[in-house]
């Protein structure tokens, strides 16, 4: 049986003093970075010459202004026009379907812990490999990505729907829909020819690995992963100052600290400093949208981990998000199924009920005619198949002044010092071509 996680289940009174033993401790570990490399990797971030057909960046749905995601349940990426609930259809060349998860928020992912990727953790830290971890290429993935965060901030330029574009509409889209992805010639070193042809992006290369060496799709994205770790590291909020004894919590949020790592056992799973233990727990979270089926395949469920694995007992089980800053990263859950923190708080309480009762009314989706995002939550079987896995038993005994006290405690996660990030949205990027 997997650990419990999130699950209000009460035990009796608890000890504050039993609870400060629960605690983590403030020791995240973040790496040493060079300004020169942050800002290269700031330019390549908000830069749409990544993208198949030069009209998508990374920042696309990983907006500043819009809590490092994208602000909806399930984004337009390959497309579409603007951010959020504002971006359209491209009129002249449309997208085939919406992305099947949430876009994650990128805070702390430079901390040494973590070393597991998207919802599914199908990039993760792996030293038996050739290359130090185990991606989606297998075999094929190349080395010299200096981490697991550099490896997931590259693979979107594959994705037909994020960022590599259409059926044979441009190079890249081309070398992908061939296979050719990280093989010579691939879809990575299309993109990285089209960084060394700017003249700007070279020299700025240059002062980092030389004039004689050229750029390798490595090399841009172990710099897009230096400036994700420095400009999102969010590690001074008030629980943060909490821990460090230079401050402390009161009131209703100390309340919500102790049901958080008490009563509740919140931090079961959602532990460590971040709020997560970086595995994968199946909570009967509701699944909308096009679903993660292979190009074989027809069907619309998303079976989480057990798409990597392999593996039964990792059915619909997804990685424990962490909860930091929380109020500007909604929607939350796999697919974005709740846009308001407290109703998946309260989602938690009767996992199997909320799932069976889900209204869809609670997603945040931008308009996208002709899908069936609801065909999985109509389909009684796939939510019985959900419901069946899931960790969380039901659980009555939290009042609605215990979710208030939770709700409370959660917003001290909020490094709002943050805002923008450390460096902002640059004016220009080297390509020349338009920021979202």
């Amino acid at each position: 049986m997997k650990p419990i996680c999130f699950v209000f289940a009460f035990l009796g009174t608890t000890a504050l003093a039993d609870v400060a033993s629960t605690l983590p401790t403030a020791n995240a570990v973040f790496p040493d970075l060079e300004a020169a490399n942050v800002q290269l990797g700031q330019f390549l971030f908000y830069d749409p010459i990544l993208s198949g057909n030069k009209n998508i960046a990374c920042a696309t749905c990983h907006h500043p202004s819009l809590g490092t995601a994208d602000g909806v349940s399930l984004g337009i990426g390959e497309g579409g026009i603007g951010l959020g609930m504002k971006r359209i259809h491209d009129p002249k060349n449309p997208p085939e379907a919406r992305i099947p998860r949430n876009a994650p928020a990128l805070w702390n992912l430079g901390a040494t812990e973590f070393t597991v990727m998207f919802h599914d953790g199908r990039i993760e830290a792996s030293p038996d490999k050739p290359s130090a971890m185990r991606t989606p290429l297998g075999v094929e993935m190349v080395t010299g990505f200096k981490s697991p965060l550099a490896a997931q901030a590259m693979f979107p330029v594959l994705s037909a729907d994020e960022m590599a574009g259409h059926y044979s509409e441009n190079d890249v889209s081309k070398a992908v829909r061939m296979g050719q992805s990280s093989q010579e010639g691939g879809a990575w070193d299309i993109i990285a020819a089209r960084v060394e042809n700017i003249p700007e992006y070279r020299a700025m290369f240059d002062a980092q690995i030389g004039s004689e060496t050229p750029i390798t799709f490595q090399h841009i994205a172990n710099v897009i992963a230096d400036f994700i770790a420095f400009e999102w590291r969010a590690d001074d909020s008030l629980f943060d100052r909490h821990l460090r004894g230079e401050g402390a919590l009161e009131g209703a949020a100390l309340l919500g600290m102790e049901l958080f790592y008490g009563e509740a056992q919140c931090g079961t799973c959602h532990s460590g400093q971040f709020q997560t233990d970086h595995a994968f727990h199946a909570i009967a979270m509701p699944q909308l949208g096009p679903g993660k089926a292979a190009p074989f395949e027809n069907h619309v469920r998303d079976t989480g981990r057990m798409g990597v694995t392999g593996k039964s007992q990792d059915a619909y089980a997804f990685r424990t998000p962490s909860l930091r800053n929380l109020s500007v990263t909604g929607p939350y859950g796999h697919a974005g199924a709740y846009s308001d923190l407290r109703d998946v708080v309260e989602h938690h309480l009767s996992p199997v009920a909320s799932l069976e009762n889900y209204d869809p009314a609670l997603a945040r989706l931008p308009a996208f005619s002709e899908v069936e995002d609801w065909r999985i939550q109509a389909d009684e079987k796939e939510v019985s198949d959900i419901a069946a896995v899931s960790e969380l038993a039901p659980n009555h005994g939290l009042t609605d002044s215990d979710v208030d006290a939770l709700m409370a405690f959660l917003a001290t996660l909020d490094d709002t010092k943050m805002g923008q990030g450390r460096l902002g949205i640059p004016q220009r990027v080297p390509s020349g071509l338009p920021l979202d």
